[in-house]
């Protein structure tokens, strides 16, 4: 079984961007344990970062082919870029989407999602944990567990 990460605007600053909220482990941190995790449960997990909405999009619709499922943090498209909640619903392989923070305890306007009512689930602010979560998620969603 193959993933794909997709991580959206400024995630290529973890590390250094609001360690309060976000934490001290960069984006290659969370790569290299998601690297880990994928051997210990013989996967394949391929990870792609873009500051672009349209790069992002551009790779959802290449998923489709090559990809059993998707995670996305979208970073703030979640909260109003309905061209990716378009492409996500546009691909036939499920999608998980994952927040670093709890987006509900923040600004008001990152309360709402507008690109989790397309995904198989939302997992928030678990910090990097999350995306251990929401490869495991959507490897059980995948195998119909």
């Amino acid at each position: 079984m193959r993933l794909l990460v997709v991580n959206g605007p400024n995630l290529n600053r973890l590390g250094l961007r609001e360690p309060a909220v976000y934490g001290n482990q960069t984006l290659s941190d969370l790569e290299k344990q998601l690297e880990d995790l994928a051997k210990e449960i013989h996967i394949t997990i391929d990870c792609f970062q873009s500051n672009h909405e349209g790069d992002i999009i551009d790779k959802l619709h290449e998923a489709e082919e090559t990809y059993a499922g998707v995670v996305i943090n979208p970073g703030a498209f979640t909260h109003y870029s309905y061209a990716i909640r378009d492409a996500i619903a546009s691909i036939t392989i499920p999608v998980m989407e994952v927040h670093i923070s709890n987006i509900h305890k923040r600004e008001e306007f990152r309360h709402t999602s507008v690109t989790a009512p397309v995904t198989v689930g939302q997992i928030i602010g678990l910090g990097m944990y999350g995306y251990h979560l929401a490869v495991l998620g959507l490897v059980k969603n995948i195998k119909g567990e």
